[in-house]
């Protein structure tokens, strides 16, 4: 987790933006059940559009070329607002204000204990019953040096799903010529919590409604954190050498996926945080890479953050009715959420997720798409 004092986040959300993006169109995309208005936010730069909504800063849409050059939507959704009020496994969405489990929704911090929203079981997942990802942010087009972007602001008011202090957040989507999708978090709070937001995109890069196992994978990641029946990490800092969890060359991501492995059961398949190999480094790194070899799309993640979870869409089941009438089947898309470890408030020796009044939250995600 990167600190840095001095800014607001207000101040830095809109530090160096315009008024007038030319490049950012804003349109209705629905009304919640109370009659307050959700916008659509639509960026487009080079060959990359992307849309995205104020309920849960949600990325509805991200269009991309292939080899031979044909634009496709390569991210899991619904055409329509009430999909994403129904139910929607995440997707696009941020999360917060903690993303991934939190063993029995409790955590201890400065000597008071804290009962969190239980919503999977014992434990608490993404945030509580209403997480970030189900909120109305309130959205403000930018352009930063002449690209376009998007701000999504939202208060977490004191005690909201449990969590202490009030949280002043900020996520800013910015394209680039370059075929990046930059994604910048920054938060403040008015007394000490626990903070840690992600990305909730669900990818397939084949832009259909076939399963993902055909595309290669690359983790930057020597160890990971394996988990216990209830998915929430042990401790332990596990090598991936001589397991199915060794994604360090690229690896096809249905290769071992069957194999018999207690962690492959537990979870179904990948459900696991991987810690990336950046030793003391805190910027920004490469952690993984995705090819999919039909249409020569790529996927490249850098961060800040110390973990990324792979998930390989194991929960998917073919119930979902998605984008253009398509039924999401079985592991027809796969996240890679960059974050600090699950269950981290409860494990002393992961990185902190601490946040104390007056220091900024700073981390920053950057999706980079080709093709080869």
């Amino acid at each position: 987790m990167r600190h840095d004092g001095g800014d607001t986040v207000k101040q830095e959300s809109t530090r160096g933006a315009s008024r007038r993006p030319a490049d950012v169109t804003v349109t209705p995309f629905g009304t919640l059940p109370d009659g307050r208005p959700v916008q659509r936010f639509m960026l487009r730069n080079g060959d990359i559009t992307l849309e995205a909504i104020e309920l849960g800063a949600i990325i509805t849409t991200l269009m991309t070329p292939d080899r031979r050059g044909e634009r496709d939507d390569i991210v899991l959704g619904f055409d329509t607002l009430d999909g994403y009020l129904g139910a929607s496994p995440y997707f696009g969405a941020v999360i917060g204000r903690f993303a991934n489990r939190i063993a029995r929704g409790r955590f201890v911090l400065d000597g008071v204990q804290y009962q969190l929203a239980r919503n999977e079981g014992e434990n608490h997942l993404h945030g509580g019953l209403r997480g970030f990802d189900k909120v109305l942010w309130s959205g403000e087009a930018v352009t930063e040096n002449g690209e376009p972007g998007v701000t999504f602001t939202y208060v977490s008011e004191d005690g909201e799903e449990g969590y202490p202090g009030r949280l002043d957040a900020a996520v800013t989507y910015l394209l680039t010529p370059a075929g990046e999708l930059r994604v910048r978090y920054r938060a403040r709070c008015d007394r000490s919590t626990i903070i840690n937001l992600t990305q909730h995109s669900y990818f397939n890069l084949a832009a259909s409604a076939s399963d993902v196992l055909g595309h290669m994978l690359t983790i930057h990641a020597s160890r990971y954190t394996p988990i216990d029946a209830g998915l929430i990490p042990t401790g332990e800092l596990r090598p991936v050498d001589g397991t199915p969890f060794d994604f360090r060359a690229p690896t096809a991501i249905g290769a071992r996926i069957t194999l018999r492995d207690d962690q492959l059961a537990v979870a179904g398949g990948y459900d696991h945080n991987f810690v990336v190999d950046r030793g003391s480094s805190r910027d920004l790194i490469l952690a993984a890479r995705v090819a999919e070899p039909a249409s020569g799309r790529t996927l490249e993640v850098r961060t800040t953050q110390p973990g990324l979870q792979f998930y390989s869409g194991n929960f998917l089941d073919g119930s979902i009715m998605g984008k253009d009438s398509r039924r999401y089947a079985h592991r027809s898309g796969f996240c890679l959420e960059t974050q600090h470890f699950p269950d981290s408030p409860n494990q002393p020796g992961f990185p902190s997720v601490v946040l104390r009044p007056a220091v900024d939250y700073a981390e920053e995600t950057v999706f980079v798409f080709g093709v080869e």
